[in-house]
């Protein structure tokens, strides 16, 4: 069974997210929450959030999640709150090793991104046992979580199948299509995978599909190796790609077999070295979803449900999602973004996740002029 929402939230300027966000918990303040939460305070801002993420190899989760986590965690006690931070590294058994320490070490609130989202229910029912919240970040994990933060993953792949039916034009119908998919274990694949094949079938031709174990780089490439050997180079038209660090490999798997011109290959999560690839056309597109929305909103309700603050907490899950364990499990869903090179400037640029320095080095410095990035 697929997490399922019950109402899912428009694609939406960043911008204009954030400013919705904040105004909600600006009225949630206005509507008494000073009276109401305090007979519900639990604890105060001498709190610790244990965050637990998956890998490496996706490099948003070092250099933006736990950061923005730990700083907006910081900001909202008044620097006396703090994190206790875990990398699994790709490991499930060392991601329960770590979960299992937290719930010794007495965390006040579990913020996790599950690299197996059964496995991890055991896990969430031993914190739920101590009396320990957890929060599912970015994955649905099954269990008895208190609430989830991410976004509307199924649209992830529909804004992605959207981007190649829509740029192979009238020549869809008869184009061969290669889908690389994510870690099944990932209960976000199936959604991803769900929401582009409900934009490709019918469209396109796809010819080979692949799941990628622990969404690794190198097994994507060796998958688009054995794809290129099977199809034949010059007849892949498109290459669906769950996320950045896959579509890297596809495209050097592509550019080894003697590929001149680059199909469209599509990617997630905003990876630098993608919209490096997107200014030169390389790579076609990749989904930005705010990690700054994400990541600052996780820590916000972590804090809600550890200092008792129901209003808050509340007004910042306002979505709801069925796990295969669990029903109507509060959610806050982030709007995501299809960005392209025409949009560079309006989303990550305007977002401060990067500068157009960072994007524009020697390497990238005529493409970045050619679209007016300079």
């Amino acid at each position: 069974m697929k997490a399922r929402t019950t109402r899912r939230p428009a694609v939406r300027p960043l911008s204009i997210a954030l400013a919705v966000t904040l105004s909600a918990l600006s009225l949630a303040a206005c509507g008494g929450s000073g009276s109401d939460d305090s007979a519900g305070v639990k604890k105060g801002n001498d709190l610790t959030v244990g965050l637990l993420l998956p890998d490496r190899d996706t490099a948003r989760f070092e250099k933006f999640d736990y950061p923005l986590i730990k700083s907006e965690v910081a900001e909202l006690t008044e620097n006396q709150g703090k994190v206790e931070y875990a990398n699994a590294e790709a490991s499930v058994s060392r991601q329960s090793e770590q979960f299992q320490k937290m719930i010794a070490d007495k965390v006040d609130v579990i913020l996790v991104d599950a690299l197996n989202s059964k496995t991890i229910a055991s896990d969430v029912q031993k914190a739920k046992d101590a009396g320990i919240p957890v929060i599912a970040y970015d994955r649905l994990a099954e269990g008895p979580i208190d609430a989830y933060v991410s976004h509307d993953n199924e649209l992830v792949g529909q804004v992605q199948g959207r981007a190649i039916v829509g740029e192979l034009g009238d020549k869809a119908k008869n184009s061969k299509v290669v889908m690389m998919n994510g870690d099944p274990a990932d209960p976000n694949t199936a959604r991803f995978k769900d929401g582009a094949l409900g934009e490709l079938q019918g469209q396109v031709d796809i010819v080979q599909q692949y799941d990628t174990k622990e969404w690794k780089p190198s097994i994507a490439k060796a998958n688009m190796k054995k794809a290129i050997r099977t199809v034949g180079l010059d007849n892949i038209a498109a290459v669906y790609s769950a996320n950045d660090g896959m579509a890297g490999a596809v495209i050097e798997a592509l550019k080894e077999a003697g590929a001149t011109r680059i199909p469209p290959v599509t990617g997630q999560d905003a990876n630098l070295d993608a919209v490096q690839r997107i200014v030169s056309g390389e790579q076609y597109m990749t989904v930005y979803k705010s990690f700054l929305l994400e990541a600052t909103n996780a820590a916000k309700i972590a804090v809600a449900k550890v200092q008792g603050r129901s209003i808050e907490f509340a007004a910042l899950t306002r979505d709801t999602v069925d796990s295969p364990t669990q029903k109507n499990i509060p959610a806050m869903l982030v709007p995501v973004v299809a960005l392209t090179k025409d949009n560079i400037k309006e989303t990550v640029i305007t977002d401060g996740v990067y500068t157009v320095k960072d994007i524009c080095t020697a390497k990238y410095k005529a493409d970045c002029a050619a679209i007016g990035l300079d």
